[in-house]
Order: structure tokens, then C-alpha cells, then sequence
């Protein structure tokens, strides 16, 4: 498919702009664009004064999605950029298809053949906001750019918080994160709370939890409660998590290590079994020796491929994730993980809870959950997996949760704990790390 004749003309006009310093009026008047018809003349003049008009605003909009620094590119490639950008921005009824293939096949008949990959990716990460607001979104860019510069994230990160969760969120989230988080723990009675009180660890009461505590001041590690199990660090978010599973005959636990939301459960239905597997042996050692509840058995295998039988009534899925919700407590993960992470995780994710559904029985429920903050590992995935099954439906978490706040265990509001019909817990915004939680139920 040759270039249209309108934009191979506006490509000539634009570089001879730039490199011999021409007037682009001059230039549509004279032999580049003799031979067009008025159709095109329209269209090339349309093209060549809308760059220069929006030429930064569409730098800025090329510079957000390139990889490159603009002062690098070759003039040829720029301008097929600025090109293609302000097709996709400004004009609503040019396909985006045409805008950024013609922009691809000016850059090889420029003989750039190897910047082709680049300038189609630039194009089509611009074509996502096509039909938006072009200057909402640079503000947007630049709001990213200071917040990751000002809070040590990032970019690409700060970038879908504001996306996701709005400016001021976001800024709650990134400060959240370059805090020193509180220490909250779980206490199994009465009785260990005075003897730590007597040990010198000053405590406060969850801020999420009524069940939950903080520690003020001391070191809960050196005391005998910590030692022999009597009391856990556990975020509180973490610990609604485990809450949120409630009470079954037969649970399962997948992915259990170490065995913090394992405790909780276990605690909760002392009565009944629980299988909790964890992929790999030597932290399901741990997990064995560290949970030390007798209605619970431990099982080094892939959740992938569970070898369990079907029949449970109440299942855990606490998936592998980015653990995007728990940069405050882990730095380093926001310096590893890239935005192409999260399709591999996303790909294991789903298996995982496929496989747990697979041996759900009906009429019982599966608690899917993460502490990541990215929709692709959260909802994307449960919505995928449940899509047109009539074995299983998603269920809204309100109820769940405003059972919990009647029992007296919420301390905080129900809704405001809710995205849409699932659990979404913020850092900062929230008091207590970022958690995700679905609930599924088999109906048949």
C-alpha cells in the first residue's frame, strides 16, 4: 500500500521546515504540493500547520511514550512521529490504523527502516488516548513525572496510579510507601495482651481490625509470646484477607507460605480441616513449623495442578503477585519489576484460579486475593476466569464485610473499603498495606 500522496507531501514540507528553514506557507504554494488534488491539498495543509501549531504539545505526547530522548531521534523520524501524532489527537476521523501505518511506511521511504519498530510503538501507545482530552493527558504526564521525581517511584508506576486511582490517591500511595509502616500484630487471647503489656510492648488498638493490634513501642520479637506462636506480625490488611474466607467443613489454602492467612483460618474454624499447599518444600517446612495448628496439614505442591480431590467448601487463593500494595514494607520490588511483568503473572494467576475453582465444591465460596494494585493482576483476572461459566459467579463483598462490622470486627466503614464489588485496600489511603480480594462462588 503506497503513502497517500497528501501525507508524503507533508512530510517533505515539514522536514524542509526544519532543516532548511523554510516558511511552511511558501512551501504549500509551490511544486511540492502542485500536482495534488484540493482534497489532498486540504489534508496536507491540515497536517503541516497542526504540527507546527501543537508542535511541544505533541513532543510531550511522543516523549511520554518513547524510549528514546527526543534530541536522539533523526529529524525523518521525529517528523513522522509528530505526523502520526496529531492524526491520532486532532483529527477524529482519520482511522487510527491509517495514521500510524503511513507514519511507519514515511519513515522507510525516509530509508529509517530501523527505527519502524520504534515509530509503530510510539504510535500505538499515543493511539490509546486517542479521542481523549490531548491536554488532560500531558497534564496527567506531567503530574506523573513530578510525583515520581518527588517520591523516589517509578515513572511507569506513578503513571497508572493516577490512571487508576486519581492524582491525590496516588500522591497518598507513593508517600505511604516512603514511610515507615506501623507494626501490626494478631494476638490469639487476652491473656498474651497483658503479658506483653507486662513485658514492656506498649500497644494500641487496629485501626482496621477491632481483633488487630499496633505496637507503639519495644520489640514484640523478644518476648516468649512472639517465640512460641502466642503472637504474629501481620499487616492488618493481610489479616482481613484471611478473615474474609469465614467458616467451612473442609478449607483449602493455596499458596499458604508462610502462613500468616493459614493462622487465621485455622484459628477461626479449629474444628475443621485445612489443607494448605505451598510450591515449594522448604517453605512449606517453614510454614509447618511456623503455623503449628493441628487441624492443619501441610503439602508442598503447584497450585497450578492441585493434588487434591474436590470437595471443599471454602478456599484461599492468595496468588503470587507484583506486590505493588506493599512497597512501603519491600523497596526493592519497585526497582525489579517492569510493566511487562504483570502479563506473566496475570498468565499464572488465572491457572491458579482455575485450578483452586476446579475443586471448589457447590455452594462453596473461593476468596481470590492479591497485594498488588494493578487491575491487570486483581479483577482483570477474576473476570476473565468467571466469564461465560455459569458454574461460578463473583460476589459483592459489601455484605461480607458488613457482617464483619455487625460481628464487631470492622472497625472502619464497609464502603469505603469497596471497589465496585470487590475489596481494594490502598496504602495510606487505607490503614494498612494494599490488598485485593474477590469472592466466588460455585452456583452449580
Amino acid at each position: 500500500m503506497a503513502i497517500s500522496r497528501a501525507r508524503a507531501a507533508a512530510f517533505e514540507v515539514l522536514t524542509r521546515v526544519e532543516r532548511e528553514q523554510s516558511y511552511a506557507t511558501e512551501l504549500l504554494h509551490s511544486g511540492v504540493t502542485a500536482k495534488l488534488s484540493p482534497a489532498d491539498h486540504g489534508l496536507t495543509t491540515e497536517i503541516v500547520m497542526g504540527v507546527l501549531r501543537w508542535r511541544s504539545l505533541l513532543d510531550a505526547h511522543i516523549a511520554v511514550a518513547s524510549s528514546q530522548r527526543l534530541e536522539k531521534l533523526d529529524l525523518e523520524v521525529l517528523t513522522a512521529l509528530r505526523m502520526g501524532a496529531y492524526q491520532l489527537l486532532f483529527l477524529s476521523k482519520i482511522p487510527a490504523r491509517a495514521a500510524i501505518f503511513e507514519s511507519v511506511e514515511l519513515a522507510k521511504a525516509a530509508r529509517k527502516r530501523s527505527a519502524v519498530p520504534f515509530v509503530n510503538a510510539v504510535l500505538r501507545k499515543i493511539s490509546k488516548v486517542q479521542g481523549s482530552d490531548p491536554y488532560t493527558e500531558i497534564q496527567r504526564a506531567i503530574e506523573a513525572e513530578a510525583l515520581a521525581a518527588s517520591s523516589s517511584h517509578p515513572l511507569w508506576l506513578g503513571n497508572r496510579w493516577i490512571e487508576h486511582y486519581g492524582l491525590a490517591s496516588a500522591r497518598t500511595i507513593c508517600g505511604y510507601d516512603q514511610s515507615v509502616p506501623a507494626t501490626s500484630i494478631r494476638i490469639r487471647d487476652a491473656k498474651t495482651e497483658e503479658e506483653l503489656k507486662n513485658a514492656g510492648i506498649e500497644l494500641s488498638g487496629g485501626q482496621l481490625l477491632n481483633s488487630a493490634w499496633r505496637i507503639d513501642s519495644g520489640d514484640v520479637t523478644k518476648t516468649a509470646a512472639y517465640q512460641d506462636g502466642r503472637v504474629s506480625i501481620q499487616d492488618e490488611g493481610s489479616q482481613l484477607i484471611a478473615l474474609l474466607v469465614g467458616t467451612g467443613e473442609k478449607i483449602l489454602d493455596c499458596c499458604a507460605a508462610p502462613g500468616g492467612k493459614t493462622s487465621v483460618i485455622a484459628d477461626r474454624n479449629a474444628n475443621s480441616l485445612l489443607i494448605a499447599t505451598e510450591l515449594h518444600p522448604h517453605r512449606t517446612r517453614l510454614m509447618q513449623r511456623l503455623v503449628r495448628r493441628p487441624n492443619v496439614h501441610a503439602v508442598a505442591a503447584d497450585a497450578r495442578h492441585l493434588p487434591v480431590l474436590a470437595g471443599f467448601n471454602r478456599i484461599l487463593a492468595d496468588v503470587p503477585c507484583s506486590g505493588t500494595g506493599t512497597l512501603a514494607r519491600n523497596p526493592e520490588i519497585k526497582w525489579r519489576l517492569e510493566s511487562s511483568d504483570l502479563v506473566d503473572l496475570r498468565s499464572r494467576q488465572s491457572a491458579i484460579l482455575r485450578s483452586a475453582l476446579s475443586v471448589l465444591q457447590p455452594g462453596g465460596r473461593l476468596v481470590y486475593s492479591t497485594c498488588s494494585l494493578e487491575p491487570e493482576e486483581n479483577q482483570e483476572v477474576v473476570e476473565e476466569v468467571v466469564r461465560n461459566t455459569a458454574q461460578f459467579e463473583t460476589i459483592d463483598c459489601r455484605q461480607e464485610l458488613k457482617e464483619m462490622q455487625r460481628a464487631g470486627e470492622l472497625a472502619i466503614a464497609p464502603d469505603s473499603l469497596l471497589s465496585g464489588r470487590y475489596l481494594q485496600t490502598l496504602p495510606g489511603v487505607h490503614p494498612c498495606d494494599g490488598f485485593f480480594a474477590a469472592m466466588i462462588e460455585r452456583v452449580m
